[in-house]
């Protein structure tokens, strides 16, 4: 692979992470999103109450023995709906996010080595896509296609392409012209193999710190979207519509805002810290550390 073939002078990833240690602070943020997606994986499994039945008599409950975390304005369980919450948040950040990296990534890398009319198509399509309004285009797409998980992710994720594209694009460009790719060339290599096996694993170096960090924004979108009753329809929970159930009841029971704010507040949080350690430790500046 390029990463190991190449000198030490323009090695892009092992010199760094030699010279760099892991934190606390990253392991925490790296056990938060591994206790987070294990529940919301297993929540079919786990000895909770079902986040859509109601106790009219049990109303805004308090944190207690029954509910951990209290119940809401209808008498669902506040832990089950957190958690059942997470599935949609993290189904739609990470599906979107694996469509922004794959279309892009791959777009980008094809539009920096090759150059020419490729690219000036490419940065055009993507220069139109920027152009045009993001929430307009959720809107309308939703409003014709149905607030469903699919259609959500969907669309953030063809949202989410440009980017990647652009990151790919400019780290292809930075890499074309260096002496492994020109001793590949020399040797006879196809422009597949320079592109797979020469390219690819240090352009997705930076791509996947890219990636966790696209994770996180696009999580903040869907609990945008929910917060204005744009994402998945009620009863199915999600952080966002949480959040917006809660603010009615601010002034008796603040936990039933401020649990689902601060559970997306520490999830974002997570993949940016986990995603900026990365992106420090593949990038070969000095100055990145």
């Amino acid at each position: 692979m390029a990463v190991l073939e190449i000198d030490d002078d323009t090695a892009l990833v092992a010199p760094v992470a030699k010279r760099r240690k892991l934190g606390g602070l990253f392991l925490c943020a790296v056990a938060w999103i591994l206790l987070i997606g294990l529940a919301a994986v297993f929540a079919a499994f786990l000895p909770i109450a079902s986040p859509t039945d109601m106790d009219m008599l049990g109303k805004r409950a308090p944190p207690s023995a029954a509910h951990w975390l209290g119940t809401d304005s209808l008498g669902r369980d506040m832990l089950s709906r957190l958690i059942y919450g997470a599935r949609v948040s993290l189904t739609v950040g990470l599906l979107s996010s694996v469509i922004g990296v794959t279309v892009g990534g791959a777009l980008g890398m094809l539009a920096g080595y090759f150059r020419g009319r490729l690219e000036t198509f490419t940065v055009g399509g993507v220069d139109v896509l920027l152009a045009f309004p993001p929430l307009v285009f959720l809107l309308a797409v939703l409003a014709y296609l149905g607030q469903t998980v699919l259609n959500i992710t969907l669309v953030i994720g063809v949202l989410s392409i440009p980017a990647f594209t652009r990151v790919a694009r400019a780290v292809t460009l930075s890499l074309s012209e260096r002496e492994f790719v020109v001793a590949a060339r020399a040797l006879g290599a196809t422009h597949s193999r320079i592109l797979l096996r020469e390219l690819l694993p240090n352009v997705s170096l930076p791509l996947v710190a890219f990636f966790l960090l696209g994770v996180a924004v696009t999580i903040v979108v869907e609990g945008a979207l929910s917060f204005l009753g744009l994402g998945v329809p009620p009863p199915a929970p999600s952080w966002g519509s949480m959040i917006a159930e809660g603010r009615e009841s601010l002034d008796i029971a603040p936990w039933l805002a401020f649990l689902p704010a601060g559970t997306m507040f520490i999830t974002v949080l997570a993949f940016n810290i986990v995603g900026d350690t990365l992106r420090a430790l593949t990038d070969p500046r000095p100055g990145a550390l």
